[in-house]
């Protein structure tokens, strides 16, 4: 065989198998680790990767189906969105050609690492044996001829290998897929190959072609920590739980759900961590930090205890470590990578399964209820943000609506079990302050690298995950029947939108109905509230024509841009939806006509214009970005002053 086809046939027979999630006894789950392959040709794989790709659509075309896209970033975005969706235990890998195509997914790579998240990445390489050299897209490196442009993904990748002899794919694919499943270490997983080794022949034993199973670990947690954990939550009077995404990874929402039903302590989560309950439950205070509810903060606060599980503390969870100000504040961290578990300087770490590790501090707990004073505070301040969003939700401007009102549109037009996707701009945090989330796949941001254009393309990769887990749920297979007719509803923003649309033409091309909901509000809006913050005064924000004089973007007219005429131009079915009273009424009518499209019927743009000037309602919380300590502009001068009392406040949180 080529060492392609060997990588192809290879890659067909590896299966994830884990313990939880599944419909068989006991939970069981058993499904294709690599459902498929994204890829677009060039000379530095069509010849390999892509003749073992055809060769296999012609004898087998359920191996390892091939799928198209219009850029490399996108399609590791998509990538991203499937392992995500099917809670990292499955994704697709990526072939590019060598140059610009390799280079293409270094993003890709960045964010699934940054994000935890499996992705398979098959870059092509310049010639091994350099019989031709340099090779078109080439590049060279006077003080290491052995450089080529894959090496840009080592400090991007959990694992890096290069393929220059055929015998190496056995280790580089092995080491490659153990690092793909593990949930401590999982996140971009990059073999580079050599356009020629690709094509090169060798023998391959026929035990490295056959079915093989890699099983999810998930680590119980030490005895002695737990006991701990649970002399400290006794002791504790105003605790609160930071949940994040490993506690969705974990399938541990049911336990959490029944730990904090009967201990009380109430429960915030992160972007990552939205899903881990229905945003009503009685424990629910919402986002926590720089873009949280006023609930959370308020509790995070003046908690004493801090009981991370499953999150990795970014900056807007600690809101820059202002979030957490009692001054005997310790973190009892829960997580499955102890990189995560040992942050804060906690003297508490457990490294352990989220889901495992509920299930036996619940036993040890039994009894232990927080004091009725803090569940009346609970009670309290969630009837305070309630009543705050549903003003936000019911806001109504003529002739431009709110981008609040729009998400309240969305959020009351959708099913329970649909997913609503973003990434990038100010949507992200507005949504994950208000989107009343009512299912634990409900909800996908991605936020860990906050990468704009990944909406579409991830939104994509989801409602790819949702088709097949309902495929196999009618065929009897191994799909959770809850995952049947979930609706993905993609919300972006103009400035993410231009940055990478074209997967609308994948989504046209294989009949992929996508709903995305489109707001156009003429610039960047998250960006240029910070500006304005930061006294910047929303310089280069605006989609402005160039006022030459003073050479700025900010003061001439609205560019004449039209996205819906754009997205009708790709072959997408479009709604426009006019200024006016009735904007909002219409814009739930739009989801509801496009969630009644059937599947099949390819993607739906639904066009609104906003006002980027009315913001969301207040987080009460803080965000660190440095401020210009020397300034000739006043308004600049005022927001240094604001950022160093803000500063004065920030705590190194060791706990």
């Amino acid at each position: 065989m080529t060492v392609a086809q060997a990588l192809v046939e290879f890659l067909g027979r590896q299966y994830t198998v884990d313990s939880v999630g599944g419909p068989g006894p006991g939970g069981e789950y058993r499904e294709r680790l690599i459902p498929g392959m994204f890829g677009i040709f060039g000379h530095g794989n069509v010849a390999g990767v892509g003749q073992a790709l055809k060769q296999w659509q012609v004898a087998d075309p359920s191996l390892m189906p091939y799928y198209q896209g219009r850029n490399e970033q996108a399609q590791v975005h998509q990538a991203v969105g499937y392992a995500r969706h099917t809670r990292r235990r499955q994704t697709f890998a990526v072939s590019t050609s060598i140059g610009p195509g390799s280079s293409n997914l270094l993003t890709g790579a960045a964010l699934a690492t940054a994000n935890r998240l499996p992705a398979l990445l098959l870059p092509s390489d310049t010639f091994a044996t350099r019989a031709a050299d340099p090779v078109l897209q080439q590049l060279e490196q006077p003080h290491g001829y052995d450089i080529t442009v894959n090496d840009a993904f080592r400090p991007l990748s959990k694992y890096f290998d290069r393929v220059n002899r055929p015998e190496q794919l056995f280790s580089a694919l092995l080491h490659g897929l153990r690092v793909l499943t593990d949930p401590a270490e999982t996140g971009a997983v990059t073999i580079a190959l050599p356009q020629d080794v690709q094509a090169e022949v060798f023998d391959v034993p026929e035990e490295f072609l056959a079915e093989r199973e890699w099983r999810i670990r998930r680590p119980e947690p030490e005895a002695e920590d737990i006991a701990r954990a649970a002399e400290a939550i006794r002791d504790a009077k105003r605790p609160v739980i930071v949940a994040g995404g490993g506690v969705l990874y974990a399938f541990a929402q049911d336990a959490l759900r029944e730990f904090a039903e009967a201990t009380g302590i109430p429960v915030g989560w992160t972007q990552a961590g939205v899903g881990v309950l229905p945003w009503d439950h009685a424990q629910a205070l919402g986002a926590i930090g720089s873009t949280g509810t006023t609930a959370s903060n308020a509790l995070a606060r003046e908690a004493d205890l801090v009981i991370g599980i499953g999150t990795r503390y970014e900056d807007f969870t600690t809101a820059s470590r202002t979030a957490f100000q009692n001054p005997g504040v310790r973190f009892l961290n829960i997580n499955v990578a102890a990189i995560d578990a040992y942050k804060h300087g906690t003297s508490l770490p457990i490294v352990a399964d989220a889901r495992k590790a509920l299930v036996q501090l619940t036993t040890a707990l039994g009894g232990y209820r927080v004091g009725a004073d803090l569940e009346t505070v609970v009670a309290t301040e969630k009837t305070r943000w309630d009543a705050t969003v549903d003003a936000a939700f019911a806001e109504r401007f003529s002739p431009l609506v709110s981008q609040n009102a729009i998400i309240g549109a969305v959020n009351r037009a959708m099913d329970p079990r649909d997913v609503v996707i973003c990434a990038a701009g100010s949507l992200p945090g507005d949504l994950h302050k208000m989107w009343r989330v009512r299912d634990p796949f409900g909800y996908h941001v991605e936020y860990a690298f906050s990468c704009m254009g990944y909406e579409i393309p991830g939104g994509l990769g989801v409602k790819r995950a949702a088709l097949d887990a309902t495929s196999r749920a009618s065929a009897g297979g191994s799909a959770d029947e809850r995952e049947a007719s979930r609706d993905v509803v993609v919300m972006v923003g103009d400035g993410s939108y231009l940055m990478m649309h074209t997967e609308l033409v994948t989504a046209v091309a294989e009949g992929i109905k996508l709903i995305v909901v489109l707001i156009q509000n003429h610039g960047y809006a998250s960006i240029g509230a910070l500006s304005e913050s930061l006294g910047s005064q929303r310089f280069g924000t605006k989609y402005r024509t160039l006022d030459r004089e003073q050479h700025t973007f900010d003061d001439g007219d609205k560019l004449p841009i039209d996205l819906a005429t754009n997205a009708e131009s790709l072959g997408v079915t479009v709604h426009r939806i006019e200024p006016g009273p009735e904007a909002i009424a219409d814009l739930e009518a739009a989801v509801a006509k496009a969630k009644a499209a059937p599947e099949g019927s390819g993607p739906i743009v639904i066009h609104i214009e906003s006002d980027p000037l009315i913001d969301a309602p207040s987080s009460e919380s803080w965000w660190d970005v440095p401020v210009s300590g020397a300034s000739e502009l006043e308004s600049t001068k005022q927001a240094f002053a604001a950022y160093t009392e803000h500063k004065s406040s920030q705590r190194p949180l060791l706990g």
